[in-house]
């Protein structure tokens, strides 16, 4: 057990001075991926957090079977994190990233590229993941051009992709209740199928067997558009936020080798596999496989300070380093790049990683964790349960008339017998924090069935 991730005590009610549901004021806050008039009506807060756990105002326990949003890799109120960026805060507050620099920043560069495939071996800092793919798109069609190929310019998505919510990203996504508000998008964009078979793989443990042919969509994009007009494909290693969708064994590598065939570059949105979710830091080196681009966020600072990144090969980045000196060669970046304490705490999370070896935990307790994702077969309105490392899906069968509410009311009974899970759809997306030992693991499971045997 991790002891100093663990309180000593229960929070008292309203930790921290946290004001309780009835007397807070919410008509202000405009809630993102939230149903607002459902939340309002009846409030879900959340005041301290340590460990593996959640506490409300009023000091009630909830077990954090979802990381936080994927990010928390290193549970909560982790004190070397905390620390460095207490530190950090008084040291220096900001730096301008522009035609400036800091330590931190080049020390976290050095530092991150020691972990990812040697080719990776670049480092753009942003704020999110969202922007990380904006980077990479732009890099991608960037680099065609200054190679002197700037008809590439065409980026290939996949259906149920999830890449953030900003334009480029919403466009090579393929969700649809992302997309359909938000008017044509970018032009200029292409789709593979999706990787989901129930028919062949429902409960698959691991990478399920069918579907490595459905890399072959890429052969049929550059038929139709021509590989001289293509500029990279961008796919998840494992969509997440679409409902944990694994790909097929041989899947990726296949795509490897279609995007070396015609000069695509291959981007990876490891947003939510890097940093350990997958038993390796990252899920091109647990598939071995490894893209031209690879974007992260989340787990890079624990989700304490908001950070995200992407990292390049040598060639791409050599590819914009011509010109005279004084100007700058990629018209990119943010106010907030590499900010000084998103790069305390990403330090002090890689510091944590490293000292108890998470990075590598999930392989250690992936045995234990599919196991008992699986022990749900059979649960009423189950349907499918897939898992790799420290991420599960438990696909139910939809109501009829009323695609996500099954899902969303197990949410609900579970908040309120002191298990905080995700959905999306109709799936319920798990991904606790890769300090969760066995005893959590069970009692998540169980307060699933329970659940869902109630509702039956």
């Amino acid at each position: 057990m991790h002891k100093d991730s663990i309180p000593a005590t229960q929070p008292a009610a309203h930790p921290g001075g946290a004001a309780s549901p009835a007397a807070l004021k919410m008509d202000a806050h405009w809630m993102p991926f939230t149903a607002n008039r459902q939340f309002k009506a009846a409030p879900r807060l959340l005041a301290k957090a340590a460990g593996m756990h959640y506490w409300t105002p009023e000091g009630r326990q909830v077990l954090d079977g979802a990381a936080g949003l994927w990010c928390v890799n290193a549970g909560h109120a982790r004190p070397r994190i905390v620390k460095a960026i207490a530190e950090q805060a008084q040291e220096m507050d900001y730096a301008p990233p522009f035609n400036m620099g800091h330590p931190k920043s080049f020390e976290l560069a050095e530092r991150l590229v020691e972990l990812t495939p040697a080719a990776l071996n670049k480092v753009f800092f942003t704020n999110s993941g969202s922007e990380a793919v904006e980077t990479a798109l732009k890099m991608a069609i960037g680099y065609h051009r200054a190679r002197g190929e700037g008809s590439r310019t065409r980026l290939i998505g996949r259906e149920r992709g999830y890449h953030g919510v900003n334009f480029g990203g919403i466009s090579v996504g393929g969700i649809v209740g992302n997309r359909k508000t938000f008017g044509p998008l970018v032009p200029g964009v292409d789709h593979l199928r999706h990787t989901h078979d129930l028919a062949r793989n429902a409960y698959s443990r691991g990478v399920p067997e069918h579907g490595a042919d459905l890399a072959d969509d890429l052969e049929r994009m550059v038929a139709l558009h021509d590989a001289s007009t293509i500029a990279a494909v961008i796919v998840e290693p494992v969509a997440g936020s679409t409902g944990v969708l694994l790909p097929p064994k041989g899947y990726l590598q296949r795509l490897r080798a279609i995007c070396d065939k015609y000069g695509i570059l291959l981007i990876f949105d490891e947003v939510i596999t890097g940093f350990g979710r997958l038993g390796s830091p990252f899920a091109a080196t647990h598939f071995g496989v490894t893209p031209d681009l690879m974007c992260v966020a989340k787990g890079i600072t624990n989700g304490c300070v908001p950070m995200g990144a992407v990292f390049a090969t040598q060639a791409i980045h050599d590819a914009f380093m011509t010109g005279p000196e004084h100007l700058i060669e990629f018209p990119h970046g943010y106010t907030y790049s590499a900010h000084p304490l998103a790069c305390a705490a990403a330090l002090g999370t890689l510091d944590t990683y490293a000292e108890e070896e998470l990075l590598t935990r999930a392989a250690k307790m992936a045995p234990v964790f599919e196991n008992a994702l699986h022990s749900l077969k059979g649960v009423p309105n189950v349907i499918d349960i897939r898992n790799i490392g420290l991420v599960g899906g438990i696909e139910l069968q939809p109501i009829a008339g009323d695609p996500g509410k099954r899902a969303f009311n197990v949410f609900l009974e579970c908040w309120e017998r002191g298990v905080f899970i995700r959905t999306t759809g109709d799936t319920i997306a798990l991904s606790p924090p890769l300090i969760v030992e066995e005893s959590h693991i069970d009692q998540i499971v169980s307060t699933i069935a329970d659940v869902l045997k109630k509702h039956a």
